[in-house]
């Protein structure tokens, strides 16, 4: 019934909408034949308030866990630089604090993880702080889906801690941080990673070598500054690395241990447990060889594993692929699953040099995504191709904070999320995250060469289930007024509040909601018609409370394809 009702809603808002954005709200005046000439200024056309509210949602859609009134109303007053200068400056809200207290509980497992995050994504003032960490685990991956992680929450929790301080460090910083993190060295083995003895038939492991170049830094082909591939002279893109490569990085990440680990404890991995503190190296079963790289860096013979770490990443962050690389990936996350070569080259540039003659500055890179022209009017000069599909976990994030969620426990109880979405944070199914960054269905890539990395998720079973969780956390569970005197009793229940949606319905009318939903929900992507077409349902639904009504015209929009699409 569920999906019978959305599907026949989709399509007609499809079709009342006619698949454009609420670009009609406002008339260009009309201007006179022949113009008086006057010397003084002209005057500056008034800020229309709706758009201005509709321009600031979009930004807070790309830049957080999604839009509320509150933050849009702080947005505007502060202006869109300062409040990013701001979110830049604020302090990290941190995951590992949160779970902490309970590591010696029985009951100790992924739930206390889970919780942080939803504590920290809905509630942390550090929003863009918390949303490029987020990004940045889709990149940086490390999963619970490894034996020892699955049963260490605290490690996962730490891991993530990492990418939350270094959102806006620097690039070459944060690779260190992760390429040092004990859960990484278990996740790609490279923890425990020994130099070559032939008698015993040792040879150092590649998969951390693999992965840090593949999908960490450099890629697999030659880019150009835009992201485009560079070609040889027969037309095929130039891969960036090969095996001799491989088992040069493979070596140089050799004698790496948990933290305290010496050589005579080296095999009694027991005795220095500890997926929190970097790992620490251990001289004696490092590989003290010479080590061809790639592009002509050769580490010289005899340097300590420390050394050989630190001029290996150094020749990683500054390869000439890392600036469009990670550029793309980060515009993909935010902004547009398919940004214009000229975007990606703008932002590599900032990536290449901050203005400081710096690299890799992350901070800088977040805000010129954030503040480019095409971020901020390609919904309007590219409507055929601009934006991304919302990823489920973020559309609930959404949902959550722009109706305030009330739970009675002390904390959010919702462990599984990849029930409902088919993703939960540091819970992807391998190293190549939920879905890749160059994915898109077949109809899409051979008709319009584009991408849509997010729909490699959207199996029938996660759209399915996302549409429910709008239904049981959204269209069934919600109150307002005071909690007190609700019906609202076990403590694990989570609920919406429509407290200022109703007010706003009493005092301004069916229009008035369907404005504000509009904005933040969608930041104005329902046309004139299809806001004509829900107000009509609203006020002609005499079946329900207002407060019922309210839930199930946020439970058709949700749930309606003009939401889906991130513009």
């Amino acid at each position: 019934m569920v999906r019978s009702s959305i599907l026949l809603f989709s399509i007609v808002l499809l079709v009342a909408c006619g698949g454009d954005s609420a670009n009609n709200t406002t008339t260009t005046p009309p201007v006179a034949d022949n113009p008086p000439t006057t010397t003084n200024p002209p005057t500056p056309e008034p800020v229309d308030p709706y758009q201005q509210k509709i321009q600031a949602a979009r930004l807070l859609n790309q830049a957080t866990f999604g839009a509320t009134i509150k933050d849009i109303e702080y947005l505007i007053a502060r202006g869109d630089e300062a409040w990013l200068d701001e979110q830049l400056s604020l302090t990290p809200s941190l995951h590992y604090p949160l779970v902490e207290p309970f590591i010696e509980n029985e009951d100790f497992w992924r739930t206390y993880r889970i919780s942080a995050w939803w504590q920290n994504t809905l509630y942390g003032e550090d929003q863009l702080r918390q949303r490029v960490a987020f990004a940045l685990s889709e990149i940086f991956v490390v999963s619970e889906y490894n034996g020892v992680l699955f049963d260490s929450p605290q490690a996962l929790a730490n891991y993530y801690d990492i990418l939350v301080k270094n959102a806006f460090s620097s690039y070459r910083h944060l690779l260190e941080e992760i390429t040092l993190s004990p859960a990484m060295g278990v996740y790609l083995s490279m923890l425990g990673n020994e130099k070559p003895d032939i008698e015993r038939n040792i040879r150092p492991d590649e998969n951390y070598a693999r992965e840090v170049m593949q999908l960490f830094s450099v890629g697999l082909v030659e880019l150009n500054i835009d992201g485009s591939e560079k070609l040889d002279n027969s037309g095929q893109p130039i891969p960036t690395y090969d095996q001799a490569v491989i088992k040069g990085f493979a070596h140089v990440f050799t004698g790496w241990n948990f933290n305290g680990t010496t050589e005579s404890t080296w095999y009694r991995w027991w005795q220095n447990f500890n997926l929190i503190d970097p790992m620490d190296a251990v001289t004696s079963f490092h590989d003290t060889e010479a080590k061809p790289l790639f592009s002509g860096v050769l580490l010289p013979a005899n340097q300590t594993p420390e050394k050989d770490l630190s001029d290996a990443l150094d020749a990683l962050a500054n390869h000439s692929n890392v600036p469009p690389f990670i550029a793309k990936q980060l515009i993909q996350k935010l902004i547009t699953s398919n940004p214009t070569p000229a975007y990606v080259a703008r932002i590599a540039s900032v990536f290449i040099d901050n203005g400081y003659g710096e690299r890799g500055d992350l901070a800088a890179v977040v805000k010129a995504i954030l503040l480019d022209e095409e971020a901020r009017s390609g919904h309007e000069t590219a409507e055929q191709t601009f934006g991304k599909v919302r990823e489920p976990i973020i559309r609930a994030t959404h949902m959550w904070r722009a109706f305030d969620l009330t739970y009675l426990s002390d904390r959010i109880d919702f462990s599984w999320p990849d029930y409902f979405f088919g993703q939960a944070p540091l819970a992807s199914p391998s190293v190549f995250n939920f879905y890749r960054p160059d994915y898109s269905p077949i109809e899409l890539n051979s008709s319009y060469g584009l991408v849509a990395p997010e729909l490699q998720i959207a199996t029938e079973s996660t759209m399915t289930n996302t549409i429910n969780f709008f239904a049981w956390y959204g269209l069934w569970r919600h109150f307002s007024g005071d909690i007190e005197n609700t019906d609202i009793s076990e403590e694990d229940e989570l609920y919406l509040d429509f407290t200022p949606e109703v007010t706003l319905a009493e005092q301004e009318g069916a229009q008035a909601l369907l404005e504000h939903l509009n904005i933040v929900l969608t930041a104005g992507a329902l046309n004139e018609q299809a806001i004509t077409l829900l107000v009509n349902a609203f006020e002609e639904n005499d079946q329900q409370d207002i407060e019922s009504k309210i839930a199930n015209i946020v439970f058709l929009i949700m749930s309606a394809p003009q939401y889906a699409i991130q513009r």
